[in-house]
Formats: structure tokens, C-alpha cells, sequence
């Protein structure tokens, strides 16, 4: 039965090797590609032979070696297929490589997909994504390769050594079965002469952090956004204290207007930037409408934090005052779970529409005299300390 054992050094230095030779494999595999894609042209093989003795070259996009060779065997292309008899070794690197002939030395192969359904006396050296030794096919020394998924229903000789996902063997193996996996082998009974020993890959140690860390670092979070915003609140309602009265008095008369101009912006003025940024003429004007858009949207909390600040204090109170506390109750519903979704969705509609509506109210091209609408913010006045 499989065992999951940690690996000895012999072992670990044997999926070293394995792991050098994947990456050798993966070149071979797209030099092989891009040699069959060079023979599109002639899509029959190309022989360099001298009376069919000596080391035979092949390469095309399909590439059939039919007849007997003596001697060793290198082909290149998109889809090979060896049916004749080898008397030397096989050396393939293709997208579909199948063996049905036999090969009295070793193969060395790297493809997508490896069928070995032919007589095999030597190893086999393999790196693909699936392997298929079929019922048909043997290897009369050692099995030595990755893939994702390997399938041995024919006789192996020796041993067999595997970086795999998953792995099933139904045919026989006369020596010993170690693989490098995540998952457990499917391996009928008796079909191992061996041991089998699954190696399972090193485990990364997930440090658990307890809920007191976890609420530390949340509160420290809260801390530091209670610290740097109502730093930004201080110097808003110390600096501009009057453009943030004209801003928030379109949300006292009529909120819903505000919120509806806001909602309408927020989904047609993004459209109109992209809708620029895709072209050439528009690119530098929707580049720079994106950029007074995420200025816009990232001031709504200011103005909104300052909404809720006059809310609550209806008398002569300093802007800073109202804008500390209107930012510090916003805050706080910023962080509550499923809250913060609509408080942020208001805070954004409405910010938006009060600075909206506020820029067509200052828009130069208005009339001198011009009559001011019913429910237009006005300036109020100025109370000494308390704008």
C-alpha cells in the first residue's frame, strides 16, 4: 500500500534532478514547436539519413517515422508518431508524441501528450502533461519524468519515479514507485513488485493570529483614520469654512436634489472619461477629468462629515467644530460591517451633488442680477469667530 514519508536526502536530491530537467524539457518542448511551425511550407519530413543507417533527423508538422532505423532517432515537429523499429534511442520534443513501434534503447521525450503503446527496452525519460503507457506498451528499465496526470496500464521493468497530480497504475512495475504529489496514487493491488512511497510537497506553516491581534489591529487601523482625518477635518474648517457653508447648504433645503444629481453623475461622468480615454483626441482632456473626478469624490467626505456637523449644531458653533464632529460620527459608520456600504454610497451621492450643484451655481456665464432660484444656497452671515 502507498505511504506518505518525508523525503531523504537521496530522494531530495533526485527531485532536484527532476526539477533541473523540467526546465530543460520545456525548452526542447518549444524548440520543437517552433521547428514543426518552420515547416509549414513542406508538411512531409524531412530526412537527413545516409542509407538509413546512422542518427536520423526529422522535423515538420507532422512527422511519421514508419519505416526501420539504425540508429538513433531525433524528431521535431507538431504531432509525431514512431510506428517502425528503432534500433537506437528515441529523442522527441512535440505537442503529441505516441510510440507504437519498438525501440531497443531509451526515449527522451517532451510534448503535451506522450502515448507509448510500443516495445520499449531500454528507460524513458518523459516530461508532458499526460502520460499513457498502454496496456500494449513496456519499458524494460526505469520510468523517470512530471507530468499532470500519468496513466501506466503496461508492464514497467524497474523503477519509477514521478513528479505528478495524479497517478494510476494498473499494469505491473517490477521495482520501486516514488512520485512527488499533492494526491495519493491510484495503484491496484499487486500491480507494484516494489515499495511505493508518495513524497508530499513541503507545507507552509499558516500562522494563526489570535482575535486579540486581530482586534488590535483593527483598532489601531480605526485609530490612525480617526487621527489623519480629523487632522483633514481641522484644516478644512479652518481654511475654507465658507466653501464648505455654500457646498453642504444645497443638502439643507433639498437633499433629494442633491442625491439625485449626484447618483447621475457618478454613473454618466465615468462613462464620459472612458468614453475619452479611448480616444486619441480625448485622451489628455479625459486624463484630466479623471483626475478632478477622484479629487471630487475623495472630497465628499469632507463635505459630507461637515453636513452631519451642522446638523447636529444648529447655533453659532466654529466650522472646526462641526467639522471634527460630523468627521468623528462618519468615521464610525464607516466602520460598522454592512452599514459602511450604504453610509458610503450617501456620503458619495450626496457629496457629489452638493459640489455639482454648487459649480452650476457659480458658473461664470450667469447673468449679473440674475435671480437666484428658490431653495439656491446664499452666503450667510458671518458671525466674528464663527463662520
Amino acid at each position: 500500500m502507498p505511504t506518505a514519508a518525508k523525503p531523504s536526502m537521496k530522494r531530495v536530491k533526485r527531485v532536484k534532478r527532476v526539477r533541473a530537467l523540467i526546465a530543460l524539457a520545456l525548452g526542447l518542448g518549444i524548440l520543437g514547436i517552433a521547428s514543426g511551425g518552420a515547416a509549414v511550407a513542406a508538411p512531409g519530413p524531412a530526412v537527413i539519413a545516409d542509407d538509413g543507417e546512422g542518427p536520423q533527423f526529422f522535423s515538420g508538422v507532422l512527422v511519421e517515422v514508419s519505416d526501420d532505423v539504425v540508429g538513433d532517432v531525433y524528431a521535431a515537429g507538431q504531432t509525431i508518431t514512431i510506428s517502425g523499429d528503432v534500433t537506437g534511442d528515441v529523442i522527441a520534443a512535440a505537442q503529441t508524441i505516441t510510440i507504437t513501434g519498438t525501440v531497443d534503447g531509451d526515449v527522451r521525450l517532451a510534448g503535451q501528450d506522450v502515448t507509448i503503446s510500443g516495445q520499449v527496452t531500454r528507460s524513458g525519460t518523459v516530461f508532458a502533461a499526460t502520460i499513457t503507457l498502454s496496456d500494449a506498451g513496456a519499458l524494460g528499465g526505469d520510468l523517470v519524468g512530471a507530468a499532470a496526470d500519468v496513466s501506466i496500464g503496461g508492464d514497467i521493468g524497474r523503477d519509477v519515479f514521478l513528479s505528478v497530480n495524479r497517478l494510476s497504475i494498473d499494469g505491473s512495475v517490477g521495482g520501486d514507485v516514488t512520485y512527488y504529489s499533492d494526491n495519493e496514487a491510484a495503484i491496484a493491488d499487486g500491480a507494484v513488485a516494489g515499495a511505493s512511497e508518495r513524497i508530499a510537497p513541503p507545507q507552509r506553516e499558516r500562522a494563526e493570529l489570535s482575535p486579540w491581534l486581530l482586534f488590535a489591529g483593527w483598532l489601531v487601523g480605526v485609530l490612525y483614520a480617526l487621527v489623519a482625518l480629523s487632522l483633514v477635518m481641522l484644516l478644512a474648517g479652518l481654511l475654507i469654512p465658507r466653501w464648505l457653508t455654500r457646498v453642504t447648504d444645497h443638502l439643507v433645503p433639498a437633499p433629494w436634489k442633491a442625491l439625485l444629481v449626484g447618483f447621475v453623475a457618478s454613473i454618466t461622468v465615468p462613462l464620459v472619461l472612458v468614453m475619452l480615454l479611448i480616444t486619441v483626441v480625448g485622451a489628455p482632456l479625459g486624463l484630466a477629468g479623471l483626475l478632478v473626478w477622484l479629487v471630487l469624490t475623495l472630497a465628499t467626505f469632507i463635505y459630507s462629515a461637515f453636513y452631519l456637523g451642522r446638523l447636529i449644531f444648529r447655533g453659532p458653533v466654529h466650522a472646526v467644530v462641526k467639522a471634527l464632529v460630523g468627521g468623528l460620527i462618519l468615521i464610525v459608520a464607516l466602520q460598522i460591517p454592512w452599514l459602511n456600504i450604504l453610509v458610503w454610497l450617501a456620503m458619495v451621492f450626496f457629496g457629489l451633488g452638493a459640489q455639482l450643484l454648487e459649480f452650476a451655481r457659480q458658473r461664470p456665464w450667469r447673468p449679473d442680477g440674475a435671480p437666484v432660484a428658490e431653495g439656491t444656497a446664499v452666503d450667510p452671515p458671518v458671525v466674528a469667530g464663527h463662520p
